[in-house]
């Protein structure tokens, strides 16, 4: 047996190479979306911030991108500040394609936005003097798709092309790229329609060994005006459309309700549904701690990201993950003083939208969280009268 037979043998030993879709080719290319949103600004950010928060909250986006994803598409690799997904098969609408990129930025720029307030945090100070946004090109063509190991590789001309265009000749730093190979699969009719909200312009590069790449491009920076809580410069309560709020009196000094809401251990006291809290117990109460909820029959993950104090009112955030129905949402707890033994509690859930493309189940998953928040608010004011008695 030969060296190459032998790796050949480990490789078929270790795992195999998938099965070639109905749609490949002679060679084994099967036609693919490539897609990569890329994170701007991202080695200066690194390098300049000086805060040792900085690689975690460059963690926190891409978990960010990753559950954004609106098309179902898989993951391919991370790359430090950008991340390549694909999806085999015919390429989505034009439309959906649009909708996707949006959801990306909107959500991506939230969250940022959302660290930025915290205007005492080294952290906070280096995201105002360093403009992390997003980029994302888009390119359909042709791929071989390999099993390494548990490992999914995607090869071929195609992968290059998605890759280069990330350098370009493009001014500006938040934009969607979609190359001609995308375009030409889509109605020009449709394509006009879903770029209303701003201008598609056309633009070309020329790459070594690939020759001259055409493609069309637009800015983003037209989004920035839905950003939550534009208006107000800040993400104010009640600036969010896209929020159910629920409030409740609670006959506990406001710092006491902060306590009971963000102890982790007492959550499965007061959320209908939990079962379970998982976290490390050594950083519980520090912000960008994380815990993982047993949710009625799945997992739900929380992470504090937020805390507010002044003589008016605790502000107390928490980011949502792995909630399949409402991806990349918030929880916001507004605890406002009333008396020296009482305070009013606002639960106030954010959302960019329900992962369901029929409005009926939308509707109703709506409901269902305005109902969830609602037992959820009077079951922490009888545990905080119960505990503040005892």
């Amino acid at each position: 047996m030969g060296l190459l037979d032998d790796m050949h043998a480990a490789r078929r030993a270790a795992g195999h190479r998938p099965a070639a879709p109905a749609e490949a080719d002679a060679h084994g290319m099967v036609p693919a979306l490539l897609f990569i949103p890329d994170i701007s600004g991202f080695t200066r950010f690194i390098q300049e911030s000086g805060s040792p928060l900085a690689p975690q909250l460059i963690a926190d986006l891409l978990e960010i991108l990753i559950e954004a994803n609106m098309l179902g598409m898989e993951v391919s690799e991370i790359q430090g500040d950008a991340i390549l997904f694909y999806r085999l098969g015919p390429p989505p609408p034009v439309q959906e394609l649009v909708t996707q990129c949006r959801r990306i930025f909107l959500d991506f720029q939230n969250y940022v936005r959302l660290v930025e307030r915290d205007t005492d945090s080294a952290l906070s100070a280096a995201l105002r003097h360093h403009d992390l946004t997003i980029k994302i090109i888009v390119h359909y063509g042709r791929v071989s798709v390999a099993q390494i190991r548990q490992f999914v590789k995607l090869m071929g001309r195609d992968v290059i092309v998605v890759h280069r265009l990330l350098k370009n000749n493009i001014t500006g730093s938040e934009y969607i790229l979609l190359s001609d190979g995308y375009f030409e699969t889509q109605n020009p009719a449709e394509v006009a329609r879903s770029f209303s909200w701003t201008r598609l312009l056309r633009g070309t590069c020329l790459y070594d060994y690939l020759g001259e790449v055409c493609f069309r491009y637009a800015h983003l920076s037209p989004l920035r005006l839905l950003l939550n809580g534009q208006q107000n410069g800040g993400l104010t309560q009640g600036s969010q459309r896209n929020a159910i709020k629920v409030q409740c009196a609670i006959p506990v000094p406001a710092a006491y309700a902060l306590r009971v809401i963000s102890n982790f251990r007492l959550r499965p006291n007061w959320m209908p549904g939990v079962r379970d809290v998982q976290y490390d117990v050594t950083k519980a109460g520090r912000l960008g701690t994380s815990y993982k909820v047993q949710f009625n029959r799945g997992q739900i993950d929380f992470q504090a990201v937020q805390r507010f104090e002044d003589a008016t009112r605790i502000e107390y955030v928490e980011k949502i993950s792995l909630f399949r129905l409402f991806p990349n949402s918030l929880l916001f707890y507004f605890i406002e003083p009333v008396t020296d033994q009482g305070c009013l509690v606002t639960l106030e859930f954010r959302y960019g939208y329900v992962a369901s493309s029929r409005r009926l189940v939308r509707f109703g998953q709506l409901r269902r969280m305005k109902r969830f928040l609602a037992v959820s608010a009077r079951q922490l004011a009888a545990l905080c009268g119960h505990m503040a008695h005892r």
